[in-house]
């Protein structure tokens, strides 16, 4: 651009100097031309006036040349003023580049700097880097050392597990011989005549249940009641009385075990520690313990006196829903929502025997010997259980719809069950077959976990109803002998004092109805 300008300006000072040239060549000579031929025109002006016409030719192609000259230097003015225009922007333009020619270089003297500084920096991430990679190195090498140890440790933990399930069955093996003569122990006491004996003592614990027995009275039939207890926030699921006891207990859907006074209506005591719903609960007979199922999966053991949790039984996969213990005090079943009945050794805390079946168990319940599990399905059906061997003994459509409650009369002999279907039917445990059938017109079961009792004496029966209305059937009569009223919401269990009276009852609300 800058050769261009030049350029430029020498072609337009050349034309300058020729014009200028050419200018004074043409005056030069007309002027020499008149000076010379002035005093010979007057001389000879006759002889040279035929000359005349060729100086005024001449004079004319000199006009017409300096027309010539004009235009040409018109021209060139223009040009000129052209090329002094593009001068000037290419001017303008050649400072603009120098300026953004300095600003590049002074953004590569940044850059530079820049790269400079980001060269020490790599420099001292590629030392960091080498460091960690040596400390990785030395991790790696703990690491597969460790990893060796673990295997070992491994190894020899699984030998010492089958070493200790090896004991574990000899004991077992130790545990059931003893079993087996203690049994024939009892056997040979009764044999003996030493009755008396054998209720008194079995595998350790007193049995306070069957000494009460001495003060059992005939059950009355409820009409009015007696108290109206407000015991639990969210809905109470479980009641029951101790045995031989008027102390009623109640678990709720805020996770507490109460303990009520019923001749007062006074609460007496409250267990905590249970995290989710109590859906159901169970004592033991010597009223020491008593065992709650809960939403939590799990299953908690409280230690009456004290007020704490004895165990935590875990292992269920959902919802416990069911809950009994022995007669002998020592083994609970319960059933949850994982399809799984689980036996366990309440002595010890863990469990003995898992079971497993198709359909989910609402309700189940001991035989008077302790060996077999009655459990009630959502598929209506009745089943019988083998507690050692975990085997299916017989099973019988119970109901149409899911069983809801399962309890067991006072003999054994009988078990009752309730059903989603609105029918409360009376089973022969060892046959199985129907021996009654009791329903009501209004009487509707309310939910899946609505729990019917037997009377102590074996001659009532009483279920809620999801009207409030709690329904008493003669089972001799297969009638309705009572409807009792009090609740507004849903009854959803019912309980039977050990004397006789009082009759418990529970609602959705919260609140226990006695009646006497």
């Amino acid at each position: 651009m800058l050769s261009q300008l030049c350029l430029c300006r020498s072609q337009e000072e050349i034309a300058r100097e020729a014009i200028k040239h050419a200018l004074k060549a043409l005056r030069k000579r007309h002027l020499l031309e008149e000076g010379a031929h002035a005093p010979a025109f007057i001389a000879l002006a006759r002889p040279i006036a035929h000359q005349g016409s060729e100086w005024k030719e001449k004079a004319e192609s000199l006009e017409l040349e300096l027309q010539q000259c004009y235009k040409a230097q018109s021209r060139l003015s223009e040009q000129l003023v052209v090329e002094v225009a593009e001068s000037r922007a290419s001017k303008a333009s050649l400072q603009e580049k120098e300026a953004a020619v300095a600003d590049l270089q002074k953004e590569l003297t940044e850059k530079r700097d820049e790269c400079s500084q980001l060269t020490v920096d790599l420099e001292e991430k590629i030392k960091a880097l080498e460091l960690v990679v040596s400390e990785n190195k030395e991790i790696r090498a703990q690491l597969e050392e460790m990893s060796i140890r673990a295997k070992n440790a491994e190894a020899e933990s699984k030998v010492l597990i089958d070493r200790w399930m090896l004991e574990k069955m000899k004991d077992a093996e130790r545990l059931n011989e003893a079993n087996a003569l203690y049994e024939d122990m009892i056997e040979r006491l009764r044999a003996s005549g030493l009755e008396k004996l054998a209720r008194q003592q079995v595998d350790g614990v007193v049995r306070q249940s069957e000494e009460g027995a001495e003060y059992f009275v005939e059950s009355t039939i409820p009409s009015a009641c007696k108290s109206r207890i407000h015991a639990h926030e969210g809905g109470c699921a479980s009641i029951l009385f101790e045995y031989n006891s008027g102390k009623l207990i109640t678990g709720g859907q805020d996770g507490s075990i109460k303990m009520w006074d019923t001749n007062t209506g006074q609460l007496n005591h409250t267990l905590h520690g249970c995290i989710g719903s109590v859906l159901d609960i169970t004592i033991t007979h010597d009223n020491r313990s008593i065992i709650a199922a809960s939403s939590s999966n799990k299953l908690y053991a409280w230690d009456v006196r004290s007020g704490r949790v004895r165990h935590t039984l875990t292992g269920h996969m959902d919802k416990v829903c069911a809950v009994d213990v022995s007669n002998s005090s020592r083994h609970v079943v319960s059933a949850a929502y994982d399809r799984t009945i689980k036996v366990w050794d309440l002595q010890k805390g863990y469990c003995t025997n898992t079971i497993i079946f198709p359909k989910n168990c609402n309700a189940l319940c001991f035989s008077m010997d302790g060996q077999t599990i009655c459990s009630g399905h959502v598929d209506g059906n009745l089943r019988l259980w083998d507690i050692e061997k975990g085997k299916l003994l017989s099973e019988v459509a119970a109901h149409s719809n899911a069983v809801t409650s399962i309890s067991l009369s006072r003999n054994g002999n009988v078990v009752l069950t309730s059903g989603r279907d609105n029918v409360h039917n009376l089973f022969d445990m060892r046959s199985l077959e129907v021996c009654g059938t009791l329903r009501a017109t209004g009487n509707r079961v309310a939910s899946n976990w609505s729990r019917s009792c037997i009377s102590p004496d074996d001659n009532y029966v009483a279920a809620g109803s999801a009207d409030g209305s709690v329904y008493i059937w003669s089972i001799s009569k297969a009638d309705i002998v009572s409807t009792l009223k009090e609740h507004t919401a849903s009854v959803l269990c019912c309980s039977w004092s050990g004397h006789g009276k009082p009759l418990a009852s529970a609602d959705k609300n919260g609140i226990v109805c006695t009646w006497a």
